[in-house]
């Protein structure tokens, strides 16, 4: 599936949760990883633009983000992606749309 660009030029962009681990398998426990074998991280980001805001759950390489992302710490995100998705499980369909990112820095640095 295509993925598209996002452009944050305009945004203010603050974390909203954490970085997690991204699990593959939750009952291996197994951790997602990139095409480049990086283990991947997910971070909630609050995206406001326009007078418009929105909570984003961004996938992120861990080597993409410093130690110290916290909860109202404004940051720039680099290389911001949408891809689409669609999964058949069981019969029930389920769609959306995912976020990812090649980094994301605290503003200013």
């Amino acid at each position: 599936m295509p993925s598209f660009k996002i452009d944050t030029s305009t945004a203010m962009v603050f974390v909203a949760t954490a970085p997690e681990p991204k699990v593959k398998n939750f009952a291996t426990g197994e951790r997602a990883v990139n095409q480049e074998g990086r283990p991947l991280s997910t971070v909630g980001l609050l995206v406001s633009d326009e007078g418009e805001g929105n909570l984003l759950k961004v996938v992120v390489p861990e080597n993409g983000y410093p130690e110290g992302l916290v909860p109202g710490m404004p940051v720039q995100v680099i290389g911001l992606k949408a891809r689409d998705w669609e999964n058949v499980i069981k019969g029930e369909k389920r769609s959306g749309i995912s976020f990812s990112a090649v980094a994301i820095t605290p503003l200013g640095a």
